[in-house]
C-alpha cells in the first residue's frame, strides 16, 4: 500500500538525496585559505583570485547518489510483491551505507592529501538521516510481510 510510513520514509529518502545535486555535500579549508568542496561528482578547490578548479572526478560517489532516489522510488510503487520490495530495500540500506562510507572515506583524504579541516554542515549529516530511515523501511517492510504471513496461518 502506498499509505504505508515506509512508504513516507521511502519518499524522504528520495527527497534527502536529491538535496545531493545542488551545492557541496562537505566543505574543507586549509590554511593557506582554499576551500576544497566534495560535490556529488568531483572535488571542487576554490581560491581567492583564482577561481574554481576541479581536483579530482568522484564517479562512485556520483553513482551512488543517483542510484539512492530511484532505488527509493522503484520501491514505493512495487508494494504488491513484498519479497522483491524487502530485498530493494536491503540493498537500499547497503547503498546509503556505502555513501557513508564513500564520504567519510574522502573526506580523510582530502584532509590528510591537502592538510584542511572540515567546516561544519547540514548536509553532513544527511547520510546518516538516509541510512537510518532506510533501516526503518526495511524494518516496516519486515513487519507487514510477518503480518501477512500471520493472517495467513489464521486462514
Amino acid at each position: 500500500m502506498i499509505q504505508r510510513i515506509q512508504s513516507v520514509y521511502l519518499f524522504l529518502i528520495a527527497l534527502v538525496s536529491l538535496l545531493f545535486f545542488s551545492g557541496s555535500i562537505v566543505n574543507f579549508i586549509n590554511g593557506s585559505g582554499s576551500v576544497f568542496k566534495i560535490t556529488f561528482d568531483s572535488i571542487i578547490k576554490s581560491t581567492e583570485g583564482q577561481g574554481l578548479e576541479i581536483i579530482e572526478k568522484l564517479l562512485p560517489l556520483t553513482v551512488l547518489i543517483i542510484l539512492i532516489p530511484i532505488i527509493s522510488l522503484i520501491t514505493i510503487f512495487i508494494f504488491k510483491n513484498r519479497k522483491i520490495q524487502l530485498r530493494l530495500a536491503m540493498f537500499l540500506m547497503i547503498l546509503c551505507t556505502l555513501l557513508v562510507i564513500a564520504l567519510i572515506h574522502r573526506s580523510i583524504i582530502t584532509i590528510t592529501k591537502f592538510e584542511a579541516t572540515i567546516t561544519p554542515g547540514y548536509k553532513m549529516i544527511l547520510p546518516l538521516v538516509m541510512l537510518i530511515l532506510s533501516v526503518l523501511v526495511y524494518r516496516g517492510i519486515k513487519k507487514d510481510d510477518h503480518l501477512v504471513k500471520s493472517y495467513d496461518r489464521l486462514r
